[in-house]
């Protein structure tokens, strides 16, 4: 082994020291909350977009979009919408005080239906989001055939 290559090992392995005592010192020093998402991770999931709800047209009864852009459809069985092809991958979000059923189309182009049923959550709303990646045709549903009231959504 050369001088030069003595030299460079010798670098290379007090990089790797001085790597490690950096991670070592600039961890967290707590056991951390295993439900947290680490802050950069939160960011990305925060940065998808969503379906605008006044672009999504439904053969339901449909209110006028708030100040937000939301839209509550009311309806007894089950309403059909159709989003319009999006710019890429978005998520159309729903919301409801009382539990639903959703069915759609799974992005990418495979030849699967995705359902579900939604419930509401300690003390808050049922929310479904659904991935939409192309033009698509979304049904809703009321369990047990009793009216709903679902929100089309932005967040």
């Amino acid at each position: 082994m050369s001088g030069r290559q003595k030299v460079l090992l010798a670098a290379l392995a007090v990089l790797l020291v001085v790597l490690y005592l950096v991670a070592v010192g600039g961890g967290r020093h707590d056991r951390g909350d295993p439900a947290a998402r680490p802050g950069w991770l939160s960011r990305l999931g925060r940065s998808t977009a969503t379906v605008d709800p006044v672009t999504v047209t439904a053969d339901c009864a449909a209110g006028p979009a708030t100040a937000d852009g939301a839209r509550v459809l009311t309806f007894t069985g089950s309403c059909r919408l159709g989003v319009p092809a999006p710019d890429g991958l978005r998520s159309l979000i729903l919301r409801s005080a009382e539990p639903f059923t959703v069915s759609a189309p799974a992005p990418g182009g495979a030849d699967v239906t995705v359902s579900d049923e939604v419930t509401p959550a300690d003390g808050g709303d049922a929310v479904a989001k659904v991935a939409v990646d192309r033009a698509t045709t979304v049904t809703l549903g009321c369990p047990g055939g009793v009216g709903c009231a679902v929100t089309v959504a932005r967040s």
